[in-house]
């Protein structure tokens, strides 16, 4: 048997501003909060294909570069539809040294932190 993952643990500063954030981006729901911690996810809730998100306050700067990053895809419109959404929520243009030739966007979420939005669409 193998492992899947079940959740992936964001630190942040502001744990409701960035799960509000994501919520949108993604379709989620709010699942649980307790503490300060926020949990995100579908909203068949934990369990299911897709990990939830589990925002926990720090008050510890981010210090560099991400070394994991989400890539996201569109799944009812086109990339260019989908990135003037993102950019409306918050999201804003980063720069990681791309060329800008690249198929996909390097966009940043309300803490700065970096997350592409490729060209696939997914059904």
């Amino acid at each position: 048997m193998a492992c899947r993952i079940s959740e992936l643990v964001v630190h942040c500063q502001d744990p409701q501003r960035l799960a509000a954030f994501w919520c949108e981006v993604l379709g989620f729901v709010v699942l649980d909060t307790e503490d300060g911690v926020v949990e995100i996810g579908p909203r068949e809730g934990f369990g299911g294909l897709q990990p939830t998100l589990v925002f926990i306050p720090s008050t510890e700067p981010r210090a560099g570069q991400l070394r994991l990053h989400f890539d996201v895809n569109a799944t009812d419109r086109d990339q260019d539809a989908e990135l003037e959404r993102l950019l409306k929520l918050g999201a804003r243009p980063a720069d990681v040294g791309q060329s800008g030739t690249e198929h996909w966007h390097v966009l940043a979420d309300p803490e700065g932190n970096e997350f592409c939005l490729l060209r696939a669409r997914l059904s």
